[in-house]
């Protein structure tokens, strides 16, 4: 008589004829209890290994937002161009980001292109470009506009090779030590301080450093003239 042994989830033992091989009975054997422990040692480490996923991925949300906040508040952040004020520089849905940081270090420039609230709505942002700086006295005389400051009592044009479209205007502005004149590039279709008057230095944001869209147009510090009216001025 051939006996074959088989482990089950069966509570007892039996046995049972085996009927394909002659004089072969099966025997059924109940689980070991080491069996029994294993499967619930099993069951029993599901638990911990889901909560620590969660914890983990808590864990890891928590980090992003510790590292993404800060760069967005302080450093950096995201801007589209509404309008073409700033035409041909930018145009309307154009994708920047500005940085936060350079003017907590260092005053606005001539020639850089500033964000800021608009200071009749500070819930509106606008995109100009710098041309006054502060103290200095601006004079626009139909489409020339001529700066004077310490530097130049006599004062001098400055030269704007971003303009395509001029547009005469009359007007002198003297600006005080926290105040900037700023324009649009797009001179007929521009909402800038030639109307609602200077810029004052709290509602600045940041400068544009990046354009990301779109990508044939993909920049660092895009329509920037700072180093041309730097230079202009040394001289």
């Amino acid at each position: 008589m051939n006996i074959i042994f088989a482990s089950g989830e069966e509570k007892y033992i039996y046995v049972k004829k085996y009927s394909i091989l002659p004089n072969t009975y099966l025997l059924y054997m109940p689980p070991t209890n080491q069996t029994i422990e294993s499967k619930q040692i099993k069951q029993a480490s599901i638990a911990p290994s889901v909560k620590a996923q969660i914890i983990d991925f808590v864990r890891f949300i928590f980090i992003c937002l510790a590292i993404v906040i800060p760069i967005r508040v302080f450093i950096a952040q995201p801007f589209i161009v509404n309008g073409e004020s700033m035409a041909p520089t930018f145009s309307n849905g154009q994708y920047l980001i500005v940085d936060q940081i350079s003017y907590r270090l260092s005053e606005p420039h001539r020639g850089d292109v500033a964000i800021f609230k608009y200071p009749n709505d500070p819930s509106r942002f606008f995109i100009k470009r710098v041309i006054g700086l502060p103290e200095e006295i601006i004079q626009l005389r139909g489409t020339v506009i001529t700066i004077i400051n310490e530097e130049h009592p006599n004062g001098f044009i400055i030269d704007e090779p971003y303009i395509s479209h001029a547009v005469g205007f009359d007007k002198e502005i003297k600006l005080a030590d926290d105040e900037y004149f700023v324009m649009g590039d797009n001179r007929p279709n521009s909402l800038d301080s030639r109307f609602w008057g200077p810029l004052p230095e709290k509602y600045i944001v940041g400068r544009a450093w990046l354009r990301l869209l779109p990508f044939s147009k993909i920049n660092v510090k895009p329509g920037d003239h700072r180093d041309q009216y730097d230079n202009e001025t040394k001289s």
